[in-house]
């Protein structure tokens, strides 16, 4: 299909309490509106299956029977989502752990003051992916009132799967976007990059760096989203899950990689590894950008002076 054939095409919608799009160049309204009608079915499928929020959904689930201590048999799609959150685990030494969204319960960011020790270290005491037993596909909880929470892992999961989802249609440029998560299709109808512009972690309208991409994906974490200010100090959303507390060094951090689960989870690793974050991250070779709670900054990602006609994030 040659470039000069193909239409833009934007679809707006929101999805995991998110807004969300796709861009994307098809030769036909036709074709474009039947690819971004399969890419938002398939994101509100696993919304639907993953969400915390709602009690229908495979998740919850799975929640009741971690709350009683027993186990349950999980699907394929669903065990290798585990199996991706086991191998995060280990490779960030604990840091990352889908037990951890228990902590939530103590810290309430809309109340506006810190929550009790004790509080913490009650919940810390069911927090760890050690304590549970996972043999595919059976998931056991041994400790009684644990749960799993899959905000880490499964909006990057579907900007992955809505990518390939456009790809096996025929969609040779565009771009996904999942609230900031965002994989390329490919380039541009006429095979310029899309440029992708970073928004500063302190201010929502301000774009902290634009960087062109062909190819790939991108995602970012940072304690912007949920926080609480309290003597002068700013408690993030992103707690350690070996603590109960936010994390106190980095305040975001963006990563390039072909995947927008693999950026995804090593931005968060990041954050949850503090000081040495940024060593942690030169260590991985993955294009990167991070900035510190005092405006300091580092990284690999190379920037762009313009952010005409950018998708920020």
């Amino acid at each position: 299909m040659k470039a000069k054939s193909l239409i833009y095409y934007h679809y707006a919608f929101k999805a995991m309490g998110s807004p969300c799009d796709i861009q994307l160049f098809a030769d036909t309204h036709a074709k474009a509106k039947m690819v971004a009608d399969a890419v938002i079915a398939d994101v509100n499928r696993l919304e639907a299956l993953y969400s915390r929020y709602r009690s229908d959904s495979f998740l919850s689930a799975i929640n009741r029977v971690a709350a009683a201590g027993g186990s349950i048999t999980v699907d394929d799609e669903t065990a290798g989502l585990l199996n991706y959150a086991a191998t995060c685990y280990d490779q960030s030494d604990g840091l990352f752990d889908i037990t951890s969204g228990i902590l939530r319960r103590a810290w309430c960011f809309d109340l506006g003051k810190l929550p009790d020790q004790a509080q913490i270290q009650e919940l810390l005491d069911k927090v760890g992916w050690h304590k549970l037993r996972w043999t595919p596909p059976v998931l056991e909880f041994p400790t009684p009132g644990m749960e799993i929470d899959f905000g880490g892992v499964v909006k990057e999961y579907a900007v992955d799967r809505a990518a390939a989802l456009s790809w096996e249609a025929g969609i040779r440029h565009g771009v996904v976007n999942l609230g900031g998560d965002i994989k390329i299709i490919g380039p541009r109808a006429d095979g310029s990059p899309w440029r992708v512009g970073i928004r500063h972690p302190r201010n929502k309208e301000a774009v902290m760096q634009t960087i062109l991409l062909r190819e790939g994906a991108l995602a970012s974490s940072g304690d912007y989203e949920r926080c609480i200010i309290v003597d002068d100090v700013r408690y993030g959303h992103v707690l350690n899950p070996k603590t109960g507390w936010p994390v106190r060094y980095l305040a975001a951090v963006s990563v390039v990689g072909d995947f927008c689960v693999v950026a995804g989870s090593a931005s968060t690793i990041a954050m949850l590894k503090e000081d040495i974050g940024p060593a942690w991250l030169e260590s991985l070779g993955l294009p990167h950008l991070w900035v510190d709670v005092h405006g300091g900054t580092g990284g690999t990602l190379m920037p762009m002076a313009s952010t005409e006609e950018s998708v920020l994030i």
